[in-house]
């Protein structure tokens, strides 16, 4: 007989297509094992074998996928173009992005230099989640029941309270991030990101084809939302409104009565927030930050956080999404997404949730107190220092690691914008500031607060040298210079 190919349809009552072929002269086949609805190829001689493709490549072309891309950080496209050339007589002081070795990340990281150790509670809830050895298998991808309750018992309050089903694990606080945003956006929506403001917003955004809008903050307010620019970019394609606060890159913190507003503009556009409130308890003495969901009456929200900056243990990739629907406007068709995409990389460290509830629980106040007085008490050095260098007007934080800081740029007219100061900095002064270009607002720098006191006045004394002498008095005609 011909070794001919025949397309066979398997709908699991029978074999049929151009030739009935009876299941059982299937070579190790029988009827119970021919199931489906797929497609298969049979020879008549009852091997199965794929049928000649109809046409094929005639050169191998291996191309990268569009959202591959797509994908650009944002920070990475400034400091990879800078030419960054230490002082060899003066050790280099990064107070960029919290590495010292490497610029290969835009987070913050306040362990890198070992003056910030988390607490030894957190380390032993992590020792006794592996001793226990009831963690090293699979979790649920939304993350073990317990887990989930033990935050949701955490972060609930009477005006937004929290159940363990409302409450996603996910591989750190960036993770929840993209997960908030693939949720809630199609490609051609639109989101609105603050300026200046992380830069992983943009990058996870433009990659899934949606279109970032770029709503201002406002320095002189101490970084607080420019409500009237924000409600003018809003339109019917506007899926989310991202709320960072605390900052980063600014450090500041918004007062209740500025977060109700911000909620209200929300509320009249019927737009649902993504609240990234990974700083939300990195707020210097003084301050309060309440979160958004306790204060929205109406508008759905879903806050991101995690364990990276308050616990300061940011490898263990531990982070959640809490879902804030009193009125059920996200219905269920929001939850059942957000489950669906978590199954895509099957959750979050299942030894971290093990250890989750402990570290929640047991870890001390006086740690938590600890953190925030050393980064409250090294942002009023920086800030007092650089507030009397020419030139410079830095903002003061009220939480997060951060201090942004403007640059009078017609006082310097040897440079053009913030990265060719900073960049000089770099090779006159071995001290590296992150341009805010990156954050895409310009002539401003952005300084990580986490570098032990001492590193902090020294890095401080290399800018006033710096600044004095580039700094000129006059005022240069603004046309000559690169805005």
């Amino acid at each position: 007989m011909d070794n001919k190919s025949y397309l066979v349809q398997m709908n699991g009552n029978g074999v049929h297509g151009k030739t009935t072929v009876n299941a059982k002269t299937l070579n190790g086949t029988n009827g119970k094992g021919v199931h489906g609805n797929s497609i298969h190829h049979v020879s008549v001689n009852g091997s199965l074998y794929p049928a000649k493709a109809k046409s094929r490549r005639q050169r191998w072309e291996v191309k990268p996928s569009e959202m591959s891309k797509n994908t650009l950080n944002p920070i990475r496209a400034i400091v990879d173009g800078m030419k960054l050339t230490p002082n060899p007589d003066k050790p280099m002081i990064a107070l960029s992005i919290g590495e010292t070795t490497s610029l290969n990340h835009n987070h913050g990281d306040p362990t890198v230099f070992g003056n910030l150790p988390t607490d030894n509670t957190v380390l032993q809830a992590m020792k006794d989640a592996i001793d226990s050895q009831k963690f090293n298998g699979y979790a649920p991808s939304v993350g073990y029941l317990k887990s989930r309750q033990a935050v949701a018992n955490f972060y609930s309050c009477p005006e937004a309270p929290l159940e363990a089903e409302d409450v996603i694990l996910t591989s750190g606080c960036s993770q929840a991030i993209d997960l908030a945003i693939s949720v809630l956006c199609n490609p051609g929506d639109n989101i609105l990101v603050p300026c200046p403001g992380f830069s992983l917003y943009k990058t996870l955004a433009v990659s899934m084809g949606i279109e970032v809008k770029l709503y201002n903050l406002l320095p002189e307010k101490s970084w607080e939302v420019d409500l009237q620019h924000l409600e003018s970019l809003i339109d019917e394609r506007t899926s989310c409104l991202i709320v960072t606060n605390p900052s980063n890159p600014c450090g500041s913190v918004y007062s209740k009565e500025h977060l109700q507003k911000i909620i209200k503009v929300a509320s009249r556009h019927c737009v649902p927030i993504l609240a990234d409130e990974i700083y939300s308890d990195m707020v210097f003495p003084g301050c309060s930050c309440p979160s958004m969901a306790s204060l929205s009456s109406d508008v759905p929200i879903l806050s991101c956080g995690g364990l990276a900056k308050r616990w300061l243990v940011p490898g263990w990739r531990m982070g959640w999404i809490l879902i804030h629907d009193r009125n059920d406007l996200f219905g269920s068709e929001i939850r059942q997404g957000l489950v669906k995409l978590s199954q895509r990389i099957l959750g979050a460290c299942s030894i971290v949730q093990g250890a989750l509830e402990s570290i929640l629980n047991n870890t001390p106040q006086s740690f938590y107190n600890k953190t925030l007085s050393f980064l409250k008490s090294n942002s009023e050095i920086c800030f007092n220092e650089l507030s009397t260098i020419p030139g410079l007007n830095p903002v003061m934080p009220s939480g997060a690691m951060y201090l942004m800081v403007g640059i009078d740029m017609d006082h310097f007219p040897d440079y053009k914008n913030d990265v060719d100061f900073t960049e000089s900095l770099v090779t006159e002064q071995s001290v590296f500031c992150l341009p805010a270009s990156a954050f895409e607002y310009p002539n401003f720098f952005r300084i990580v607060v986490t570098v032990p006191e001492e590193m902090m006045l020294e890095a401080c004394s290399r800018i006033r040298e710096f600044c004095e002498r580039h700094y000129r008095p006059g005022s240069p005609d603004s046309n000559d210079l690169d805005q």
